[in-house]
């Protein structure tokens, strides 16, 4: 039950349509996908309505088991709410992403908005993902790994912690947290938690987070603030205080009026009774040219080191010969493959952020032998003549629960082999001369039951 309040403020706010809102709240949830440009499958996929704000976003007829998806778990697509995707629409019309650029998701987990730029950006630019709250850690990389790009960071470090980056990012989004009124159809639980004191709680942390992404912004240099929330405390309130005390121009992207987008001042609003979409409020802006010193590379990086020379030929066949890429190795013999045009800035991250990943972890070695990671498996830079097993559905999912199946003929006599689903890979198998054995990590396993 929707607290009085809350009734009294929207009540306020719409005026005669807050009976249409109210109902919309009692309304099933909308779901949508969005898929990953980066992994084509070769499955048929059913016919689809699309998002208007994003070419690769599609609304699906009903919530399937994502879990039974062998595709969710190769990466061709991120499960994203709909009115949170128009990320897209606004930075496309103020970012010029021919360009290569330094873009910072300064709230990045799960993953969603993370992924969404990730596809945006050209392969010289570089993506730092980050997520103050380690717990939150994990879904946030594994989201990421599944979506397969090298040139990105991820980082757990505090709003302050940034502040050794200074005029460093083209483009930073801060999806801040919030009181979440705009997902109260989503989870039910949102609702129990709501109160006024809430809500300046969470205006009050919003104030406390943007200083820092303002301050990460370039001259020039577009920053998007979002929630998922109704209320002016979060919202409007907020982006003025934001634009007033930041040197920051509030920046107005346009769009159709048939998509039912509100347009505010500053920013863009969503609600549920007038798009297939949740609640959810963004503003743009542009920094003022103002320029500053920017952070400075360090000679090298704290603990990686570059790969000994002797084992760079056994990597050789394992990664496309496109992607130029430097290898390098962690304390504890993780491989990492960093875009060899990003390592300037790679070690401009090193010297400022202390808990940060780097690249993509392909593997590491044993011996002179190389063991594959699941992150390599999942990787654009993956080369595409590595020996593969294509699976059904049926086996895919049993490979994805660490089940024993009789492989198809179609297969290599011996070695390693990616399990395959549709053309995109599951992860690894190794292939000997009387069993298999897969090498799906078990964190990654199904555990419910395909039948």
């Amino acid at each position: 039950m929707l607290s009085p309040d809350f009734e009294r403020r929207m009540q306020a706010f719409l005026g005669p349509e807050y009976p249409d809102f109210a109902a919309a709240l009692e309304a099933p949830a909308s779901v949508s996908i969005r898929f990953n440009p980066f992994k084509p499958s070769d499955g048929n996929e059913p016919p689809l309505t699309p998002v208007p704000w994003h070419p690769q976003a599609f609304y699906l007829t009903e919530r399937p088991v994502f879990t039974l998806d062998p595709l969710f778990h190769a990466g061709a697509y991120y499960v994203q709410e709909a009115s949170s995707m128009f990320l897209y629409e606004a930075l496309r019309q103020t970012v010029d992403f021919s360009k290569n650029l330094n873009v910072l998701d300064l709230c990045a987990a799960p993953g969603g908005k993370s992924t969404l730029l990730a596809s945006m950006l050209s392969a010289g630019s570089l993506l730092v993902a980050n997520e103050v709250v380690r717990q939150r850690l994990g879904p946030l990389r594994e989201n990421l790994e599944k979506w397969g790009i090298p040139n990105m960071a991820v980082a757990c470090a505090a709003p302050e912690d940034f502040a050794g980056l200074e005029g460093w990012f083209d483009v930073v989004v801060v999806d801040a947290p919030c009181s979440g009124e705009g997902l109260f159809r989503k989870d039910p639980d949102a609702i129990g938690e709501w109160s006024p004191e809430q809500v300046d709680r969470c205006a009050l942390r919003q104030r406390q987070i943007l200083p820092a992404a303002a301050a990460a912004l370039a001259p020039g240099g577009v920053l998007a603030y979002s929630t998922c929330t109704f209320n002016r405390a979060e919202n409007e309130e907020n982006a003025a205080w934001l634009a007033h005390n930041f040197d920051l121009e509030p920046l107005q992207p346009g769009i159709p009026a048939g998509w039912g987008i509100a347009a505010s001042e500053p920013g863009y609003r969503f609600y549920p009774h007038r798009l297939q979409g949740e609640g959810f409020y963004i503003a743009l802006f542009r920094k003022k040219e103002n320029p500053r010193p920017l952070a400075s590379a360090s000679t090298g990086f704290r603990s990686l080191q570059p790969l000994p020379k002797k084992l760079l030929p056994e990597l050789k066949g394992w990664l496309r010969a496109d992607w130029d890429v430097l290898f390098f190795q962690t304390p504890g013999g993780e491989i990492l493959a960093l875009p060899a045009s990003l390592e300037p800035g790679f070690r401009v991250l090193d010297k400022v952020l202390k808990n940060k990943w780097f690249g993509a972890n392909i593997g590491q070695f044993k011996g002179l032998d190389f063991i594959p990671s699941h992150a390599l498996a999942l990787s654009i830079l993956l080369h595409p003549d590595l020996p593969r097993v294509a699976l059904g559905r049926e086996q895919a999912l049993r490979f994805l629960k660490k089940e024993v199946f009789d492989l198809p003929p179609e297969r290599p006599a011996s070695g390693w082999a990616l399990a395959c689903y549709a053309g995109l890979p599951l992860g690894w198998m190794k292939i000997l001369r009387d069993r298999w054995n897969n090498y799906l990590p078990n964190e990654r396993r199904i555990r419910m039951d395909i039948a």
